[in-house]
């Protein structure tokens, strides 16, 4: 709010202080002061009022009342009309019809007569531009000055253009209504209406209308102080986009208790800028008045809860001196707080303890540590063993995304994902979050679609919730939640085979995480599960835990890659992350590396194309027993120069003793043994 500080000091006893020092305390007790800029001989405070003060501080008298508190000083206020005129001209008999008491808890009509509409004071006029506002007319500059000054908005009517019945209402579905700025709007019935029997007024609390402006032939007026349902002015304004300072002020709520005070204030304004008579009291209506608040204040409660030892005396003082009235209670260190009707802000104990400390001043309490024992939390199985996957997969250089838990129609469509067994969202911010996802995949082949044109490979994983319908008729949220890790290589160039580079990925992920037991076994699709669209034929493996699938590691299939537009082949795997997390263990079993050299021998099998690799490795292993410490498959061969129908497998097998440096001897006879072992299987050829 734009303040005028030589409009402040009218109100002070207080001369000798300056806007500099008085933004200073109004930021450091009250409210920020974004700005204090010199216009002229004045000083222009820009001050960010918080919207639970508007009802007392949306108003230059309000941070008036607050500079006196916060320097001690007396507040003055101004002038006002102590009684008025008993003779004059016979007015209409005005009636005010409230529609609905919840959208205007009262309304109020105050009379002038025998008016001469002219251009207001200058000194008025200068402080009205100095906030903003440019000056029309005297009646109207008043009515504005006196919103700035008390923070209640008014509105003046050609009284002679009225008919007698004030109405207000909600305003019908497609009713117009032309304002003084010559703009029509076309309203609804969440919009308040102020009519008499010829139509519309004005739109309460917001701006006025055409019909019953003030014009120099003016000589009558009525002039509206109301308080208005602060949610449906809010609604109205933002609907309309039409936003003012008076609907700033409905929309945040005002006390109904101003316009007392503003209507003596106005009655004294009127009569010295526009002459005049005043009609006797105010045409109101107010079927419930505003209730005075009492709180009880516990003093102890006050004292832990800001920790710091105040003295009863200072916080009487302090809520004094804020306008409250105190009551003893019977118990000890109890008080009961009248608080002043403008103050709708204070509502319970809590709000007058922040009352007390933010007079007091915050920097005066010394910083001091809070005596408690800290309880050291449980520990969480979940994050734990998160936090240890992502670490272990950085290790391998690969980096974490993540994505929204939504997917679009056409993500569905491409992964073959039937509507209805998807959890569609009830009101989806777009098209492209009309789904929760059912996987992880779809969102990291996005990732990959976009980042591929910056990187030449990628290494992505993402661990997050999947969200899979299972009962048609019943949702159930705690059935419907599964964690997932997903990751995705990209092939380096058209001949890499990843699915190997990933499987040696999960194999060290497995190995971090203590869990042993691993094997790989041959992908059948279910028949009605959508992953058989994600995967590649014949490069797709599911990865088993003893007898338990936890998930599936595979090539994506060519065409979901190319209706994603990714050109380089990939591969990803998909595992269930609460069984992992069951399964992994903190215990490692540590093997003491051997001080004895290693040996290499080489050795490919001619099989069949549909033998698996597994059970070549099952052989070896078995047949070389402990001195075969690893076997690396490093090549597969199927080209023009071997039979149809067979393959070429190629391994690295190493040789190696915990006791002693193997003699060439012992390595040559163990090769042979399984040499024969694989000769065994009489479609099996061993090519050395």
């Amino acid at each position: 709010m734009k303040t005028s500080f030589s409009w402040l000091k009218d109100y002070l006893n207080k001369r000798d202080l300056d806007p500099k020092t008085v933004a200073e305390l109004l930021t450091m007790h009250s409210f920020e002061v974004e700005s204090a800029e010199k216009k002229g001989s004045d000083w222009i405070l820009d001050i960010d009022i918080l919207p639970n003060r508007a009802s007392d501080c949306l108003s230059h008298l309000g941070i008036a009342r607050e500079i006196a508190l916060l320097t001690k000083s007396k507040l003055r206020l101004p002038p006002l009309e102590q009684g008025s005129s008993k003779k004059v001209k016979k007015a209409k008999q005005l009636k005010i019809k409230v529609s609905n008491k919840e959208d205007c808890s009262r309304y109020s009509l105050k009379l002038f007569f025998d008016l001469e509409i002219k251009d207001s004071p200058l000194w008025m006029r200068k402080r009205l531009e100095a906030c903003g506002l440019q000056p029309i007319n005297n009646i109207v500059d008043t009515t504005n000055y006196l919103m700035l000054e008390t923070g209640q908005p008014m509105h003046a009517f050609d009284l002679d253009e009225l008919s007698e019945e004030i109405t207000i209402r909600r305003a019908k579905r497609g009713e117009k209504i032309k304002t003084l700025a010559g703009q029509v709007y076309t309203l609804d019935p969440d919009m308040l209406l102020i009519t008499d029997s010829q139509g519309g007024l004005g739109l309460a609390g917001i701006k006025g209308g055409e019909r019953g402006m003030i014009t120099k032939k003016t000589k009558n007026i009525a002039v509206e102080m109301a308080n208005f349902n602060a949610p449906l002015i809010r609604k109205a304004s933002k609907k309309l986009k039409l936003r003012t300072d008076a609907s700033w002020r409905f929309e945040n709520g005002i006390s109904p208790e101003l316009i007392d005070f503003a209507e003596k204030r106005l009655s004294y304004l009127i009569k010295m800028t526009a002459g005049g008579k005043a009609s006797k009291g105010l045409i109101d209506y107010y079927p419930q008045k505003q209730k005075t608040r009492k709180i009880n204040l516990n003093l102890d409660y006050l004292k832990s809860l800001l920790g710091y030892p105040f003295k009863k005396k200072e916080v009487l003082k302090i809520l004094t001196s804020l306008g409250c009235f105190i009551s003893q209670e019977k118990k000890k260190n109890s008080i009961i707080v009248t608080v002043p009707k403008r103050r709708l802000d204070l509502v319970i104990q809590e709000d007058l303890i922040e009352e007390v400390g933010r007079i007091f001043g915050y920097q005066r309490m010394p910083a001091l540590l809070p005596k408690t024992v800290l309880i050291p939390p449980e520990r969480n199985e979940s994050l734990f063993w998160e936090k240890k996957v992502k670490y272990l997969l950085r290790e391998k250089n690969f980096s974490e995304v993540y994505n929204y838990s939504f997917i679009s129609e056409d993500d569905r469509s491409l992964c073959g994902w039937p509507p209805e067994s998807l959890l569609a969202v009830a009101n989806p911010v777009s098209s492209f979050n009309k789904y929760l996802r059912p996987s992880l995949i779809p969102n990291l082949l996005k990732n990959t679609r976009d980042n591929l044109k910056h990187f030449k490979e990628l290494k992505i994983f993402e661990l997050g919730k999947i969200f899979q319908r299972v009962n048609q008729k019943k949702i159930d949220p705690q059935r419907m939640e599964q964690i997932m890790l997903s990751g995705l290589i990209t092939a380096r160039d058209m001949k890499d085979d990843g699915f190997y580079r990933l499987k040696g990925v999960l194999d060290s992920l497995f190995n971090g995480l203590g869990i042993s037991e691993v094997w790989y076994d041959e992908y059948k699709a279910e028949p009605k599960n959508s992953k058989k669209w994600f995967w590649h034929p014949g490069k797709t493996a599911e990865i088993k835990i003893a007898d338990r699938r936890i998930g599936f590691l595979g090539q994506v299939h060519p065409r979901l890659g190319n209706d994603f537009a990714i050109e380089p082949k990939v591969f990803l795997f998909e595992i269930d992350f609460g069984r992992l997390a069951q399964l992994a263990s903190e215990e490692q079993l540590y093997q003491a590396v051997s001080f004895h050299p290693a040996a290499v021998r080489d050795l490919a099998v001619l099989v069949p194309q549909g033998t698996k690799v597994v059970e070549v490795l099952n052989v070896i292993n078995r047949a070389g027993g402990v001195l075969v410490q690893d076997v690396d498959l490093f090549d597969i061969y199927q080209g023009d120069k071997i039979s149809q129908g067979r393959k070429n497998l190629a391994f690295h097998i190493i040789y190696q003793s915990s006791q002693k440096t193997l003699s060439s001897k012992e390595i040559t006879e163990v090769h042979k043994k399984i040499i024969r072992a694989l000769e065994e299987n009489l479609e099996w050829t061993v090519r050395q």
